[in-house]
């Protein structure tokens, strides 16, 4: 069954891509759920249209998520915590922390867009996490926990 996706799915594909998927996941999940439509002949020429309205926007946006990716390849943000006296790291660092710490950087990222290479960060040190800005369009960045002072 092809379908056009209304939404980003993770794993399947982005908005207005024509992807085939099977009839059950189609018609029972991704249908009702507002997250497709069936892909037929009247319905892949609106979007058509649409994506050469929008062809000039995309070019846009690709330009300023390639020109963030550039820079955030260069950036190395601090992840304030608090820590024991032999660097153990009370609690976990996630992508909220760091989502935080590059807001405080001057970059607004979700934190859903945030995916730190180790599972659980539980020492302070120098870490690494991949920020997707666009599609196709990824940055690495490095990062440092580091204990907070004691007031």
């Amino acid at each position: 069954m092809e379908i056009i996706l209304k939404e980003d799915i993770e794993n399947l594909g982005y908005k207005n891509d024509v992807v085939t998927v099977k009839s059950g996941y189609g018609r029972n999940y991704l249908i009702p759920q507002g997250l497709a439509i069936i892909a037929t002949s009247s319905s892949k020429k609106m979007m058509e249209e649409t994506l050469k309205q929008r062809a000039h926007k995309e070019t846009k946006l690709v330009e300023e998520a390639e020109a963030m990716a550039e820079k955030l390849n260069k950036l190395s943000v601090q992840v304030l915590t608090k820590a024991g006296e032999k660097g153990k790291i009370f609690g976990s660092i996630n992508n909220i922390q760091v989502a935080k710490s590059l807001k405080d950087a001057g970059f607004d990222i979700d934190r859903k867009n945030i995916t730190i290479d180790q599972e659980h960060i539980k020492e302070l040190g120098k870490y690494e996490a991949k920020v997707k800005l666009y599609k196709h369009i990824e940055a690495t960045f490095s990062f440092d926990v580091v204990a907070e002072e004691e007031k």
